[in-house]
This record gives C-alpha cells, structure tokens and sequence, in this order.
C-alpha cells in the first residue's frame, strides 16, 4: 500500500507542488523553513529522498504558524525520519531561499542526541540513508552539500540557501 501511495505522488506531486507554492505566497509576505543537520554516533548524516523533489536533502519543512523553528525541526524530524530529539535543537545558520521562492528563509539546525522511532507520516519521504558527509550520494543537493561543507569542512556560510 505504501508503494502504491509513494508511486502516485512521485507522479502527481511534480504538477501539484507549484500550486502550493503559489498558493503559500499569496497568503504569506515570508516563509520560513527549517532543516536539520542531524549526526549518529559515527559521524554520518541523516539525509531524506522526498517523493517530490530530486536528489537527498536535509530533513525539515515549513515553519507553522504559532510554530517555533526549534519546534517545527524537531516536529519535521519526526514526521520525516523517525528521529526524536533528545534536548534543544542548535541553530547553526539562517539562509534566504530567494533563488527558489521569493520571500522565502531557512534555518538550519544540528542535533545529535535523538532516538530512533516510527515515522509520524507517511507518503512524503521515499527514502531515508544515513551517508558520512565526505561521502555523499551523487544526487545529494547543492544546498545539502553547501550547508554539510559550512559545518563539517569549514566552507564559509553563504547567506543564500
């Protein structure tokens, strides 16, 4: 059944997602995301596939409204990968999202005491790996890569997502 469910959003969501996203600029004059930086006891990072974007990337999402960011990274986790924080998400960079969606801001966190759970959702995430930051997959993102740079090879932080 998670198959099938998967398989249809990799299908529909490509057409779909630019409706939300026209949608969430008329609402909103700013967005605000979040995305977590998240270490095992070996060194290697937590990185998602969504169903409806191409390549890895950093787990997190949106900022709800009434939502903290602390809050809503610890949330996205959860929801995306199973992961339960154990203590306070740190911040460790904010980012404009300008290039992709105008208005658009994301910050960026690290956690490394979590445990492992079920995923509270279903659907969104198509695959979940855990990749040491020196060897990431072919198809990691440009801003995954960026952001794993700035913390783990200290590239300077660049204020554009």
């Amino acid at each position: 059944m998670l198959t099938v469910m998967n398989n249809w959003r990799i299908q529909v969501e490509p057409f779909t997602r630019p409706l939300f996203f026209v949608w969430s600029r008329l609402t909103r004059g700013k967005t605000l995301g979040v995305r977590a930086v998240t270490v095992d006891g070996e060194g290697r990072v937590l990185l998602v596939k969504h169903t409806y974007l191409a390549g890895w990337w950093l787990p997190g999402g949106g900022v709800d409204r009434g939502e903290t960011t602390q809050a809503a990274v610890v949330r996205e986790l959860r929801e995306e990968a199973g992961v339960i924080a154990r203590g306070e998400p740190v911040l460790l960079s904010l980012h404009s999202n300008e290039r992709f969606f105008p208005g658009d801001h994301v910050a960026v966190f690290r956690i490394d005491a979590f445990d492992q759970g079920p995923r509270a959702s279903q659907g969104e995430i198509a695959e979940i790996g855990w990749f040491h930051p020196s060897a990431l997959p072919d198809d990691a993102h440009r801003s995954t890569r960026a952001r794993l740079a700035e913390i783990f090879d200290a590239a300077p932080v660049s204020h554009a997502w």
